[in-house]
């Protein structure tokens, strides 16, 4: 049970929500870009929440499965095709053994999507979790990006899960990417480290993401920010959406690969339920940011979560509805020895 890596597209990795706990020795957390797409596509198949899938990145993959499974390809969309016939985003779709899934660019906004397939990816954990880190070489497929040739093992998957073919997420429950977003943010730590003609400017400022931008960190061009004076400090702990303003005064956002300490003051934080969107935005986009208050963040939060819940109940009301059991597949079947109170048994089972 496996999927082959005929090619490997730009940017293609093994990710799932992340490595926690081990920030205090310097492991950043890693996980998909935009953990909302990757929880929701684990719904739609079957999976744990946390299960592992691939983030690609502008040009995805071409991959060969060697077993039956149910799919669904999240975030934006980068023009997927089953066998060189275009199918949608953010809907179960089921994949045969000889089957070939490819994409063809970014069809509207959005640079990634998130593959999540019946079972999971079953790479080896690495301090409890399946991420790439890229630069640590950890995790997924070798602590690397995929490669051709690459053989990806896949988990069991759920019983019923093949009851999700057709499944459609609604576009409300949907991540709304956007051109140059508003991101919101809450005052950092060391707002008052910067001088208040500084705050005001990264308020009123849209910011471009620059060409050296990645996975660790993005920095942004445009306005500077001015500091009251060093911008040097004690280092101290940066969590994933940060917003750090070094000595040139050009903000730079700390991503799932950023460092888990720094010494430059932190403006602002990006609010969770936004990370999201930066997920998808590529160097040349643009974006501004808005100041907001705590319990707006949380807000935000808790409605994520509602979606997540609403299509966890829309999936059970599709998955009980009559098939047309006509068009179904013959059912898997398998056999084993088992042994038990010093005895063999030949065991045979047919899953229907």
């Amino acid at each position: 049970m496996s999927v082959e890596v005929i090619s490997p597209g730009m940017l293609s990795t093994v990710q799932d929500l992340g490595r926690y706990g081990f920030q205090a020795f310097g492991m950043p957390v890693a996980g998909a870009l935009d953990r909302y797409s990757l929880m929701a596509g684990n719904l739609v198949v079957g999976n744990d929440l946390r299960a592992a899938g691939l983030e690609i990145t502008i040009s995805g993959p071409e991959l060969l499965f060697r077993s039956e499974r149910l799919v669904c390809i999240t975030g934006g969309d980068l023009s997927p095709k089953i066998n060189d016939r275009d199918v949608p985003v953010w809907q179960g779709l089921m994949l045969r053994e000889g089957d070939v899934l490819s994409f063809g660019g970014a069809r509207n906004r959005g640079s990634r999507s998130w593959i999540c397939i019946g079972g999971g990816i079953d790479t080896p954990p690495v301090m409890g979790s399946r991420s790439t880190y890229l630069r640590g070489g950890l995790g997924g497929c070798d602590g690397r990006r995929l490669k051709r040739g690459d053989i990806l093992p896949l988990g069991a998957p759920d019983n019923f899960s093949r009851r999700g073919e057709g499944f459609i997420v609604p576009h409300e429950l949907r991540q709304n990417y956007i051109g140059r977003p508003v991101i919101r943010v809450i005052p950092g730590p060391q707002e008052a480290l910067i001088a208040p003609e500084g705050v005001e400017c990264f308020y009123s400022s849209s910011y471009r993401v620059g060409p050296d931008s990645d996975r660790m960190g993005y920095r942004l061009q445009g306005p500077v920010i001015r500091h009251k004076e060093s911008p040097d400090m004690i280092s101290d702990a940066v969590p994933w959406g940060a917003i750090q303003v070094p000595g040139n005064g050009l903000p730079i956002i700390m991503m799932a690969d950023c460092q888990t300490t720094g010494g430059y003051p932190k403006i602002a934080g990006v609010i969770n339920a936004d990370l999201g969107l930066l997920s998808m935005m590529l160097p040349g986009d643009y974006l501004s940011f808005r100041r907001c208050a705590v319990t707006e963040a949380a807000d935000a939060s808790r409605a994520l979560k509602g979606d997540l819940e609403r299509i966890r109940v829309l999936l059970a009301d599709h998955r009980s509805r009559p098939k047309d059991h006509s068009r179904e597949i013959p059912a898997d079947d398998g056999a084993m020895l088992l042994k038990f109170g010093g005895e063999t048994f030949d065991v045979t089972w047919r899953i229907i």
